[in-house]
């Protein structure tokens, strides 16, 4: 049997943990007759599992009577790229077809005897998506890890239009959290600053425990022991099952160093690299004493109780750090203690 946990960013590994409450609450909210939102933006960590969130409702939907579901990337012309996806679907191309659209000006298809051609791709895409709407069909529109880019405010401001005009059209947005923030603060994209964001949290730690017992055949201990070494943490839960499945005959402390290295390599560094000086002195400070009480924190740091609200707000935010209890932070990260320690004078 092939290894059922997966490194590999993006993809459903065959051992997933769902998130039922959010995949329920968005599916439910598309699929509504009145839906009061045609627009969610999934945010965490990097590895956290918002682009296999966004994957599992996106087939989910995809077997949906009457859904359209494309994917499109933020990194060329978005419009483009999604006239080009929508003419691309075989009952689509027949009803624009039947419509006498054609669209052989801007490359796709043939052109149509007794029809004006369209030469606009963002008039393309609106006369698209209302016969799409006509046919009574909805269609939902995913994007990977987006960035306050040229190609996603042009996209946005037409996206602004569609729902105007009340096109049956949905979207789903992943990115990590400055970059939506960055997005959502767009003058010109208000609709986007309304839009609910679904903040990905740890994994359910009882799912986790039941997955490893039944995949590995192991006791509930040896379960809950592994379980605690992930944290919760989507991609953690996928290395340490994808490590040791490899590695059986080992113990769980022998395969540790492997363990680190995967998430070093694959997230850690990244997230290393992107923080502040400020964001890794408050990290250190944890990390070396273990201290978790902010005031004594704070005042190993030197910092005012405003100063030091500021990155443990913002750490926060990039997943780094809970702050659930009050008065209190701790790292989210599994093993990261470890990381920040051999990283801080480097």
């Amino acid at each position: 049997m092939r290894n059922p946990f997966s490194i590999s960013f993006g993809t459903l590994p065959t051992q997933y943990i769902s998130r039922i409450t959010q995949t329920n609450q968005i599916v439910e909210m598309f699929t509504d007759d009145n839906p009061s939102n045609h627009v969610f933006m999934l945010t965490g960590i990097r590895g956290s599992g918002k682009t296999v969130l966004m994957t599992d409702i996106s087939e989910r939907l995809r077997n949906e009577k009457d859904w359209i579901v494309v994917e499109i990337s933020p990194e060329r012309d978005m419009l483009e790229g999604l006239a080009a996806t929508l003419y691309a679907v075989p009952e689509l191309h027949a009803l624009f077809i039947k419509a006498k659209l054609d669209f052989s000006a801007l490359g796709l298809g043939v052109s149509v005897e007794n029809a004006a051609p369209i030469t606009d791709t963002e008039v393309a895409v609106n006369r698209m998506l209302e016969y799409i709407t006509k046919a009574g069909k909805r269609v939902l529109i995913t994007v990977d890890e987006v960035t306050n880019n040229a190609n996603l405010k042009v996209f946005a401001a037409a996206f602004q239009i569609y729902l105007r005009r009340n096109f049956q059209v949905y979207l789903i947005m992943t990115g990590l959290y400055e970059n939506l923030y960055n997005l959502q603060n767009e003058k010109s994209l208000t609709f986007l600053y309304r839009a609910p964001k679904v903040i990905l949290e740890p994994l359910n730690y009882t799912a986790i425990v039941s997955h490893y017992k039944k995949v590995f055949e192991i006791d509930n201990e040896q379960a809950e022991y592994m379980a605690k070494l992930t944290k919760g943490y989507s991609f953690a839960f996928q290395v340490l099952g994808y490590i040791y499945w490899n590695n059986r005959e080992r113990k769980i402390e022998d395969i540790l160093p492997e363990y680190d290295q995967y998430l070093d390599e694959y997230v850690y560094d990244k997230i290393w690299s992107e923080m502040s000086e400020m964001d890794r002195k408050v990290v250190s400070a944890m990390a070396i004493s273990g201290e978790t009480n902010v005031s004594k924190l704070r005042e190993s740091v030197g910092m005012t109780t405003s100063q030091f609200s500021v990155y443990r707000d913002r750490l926060k935010r990039k997943g780094i750090i809970n702050t659930a209890q009050y008065g209190y932070i701790s790292l989210l990260l599994p093993r990261f203690e470890e990381y920040v320690k051999l990283h801080i004078d480097l």
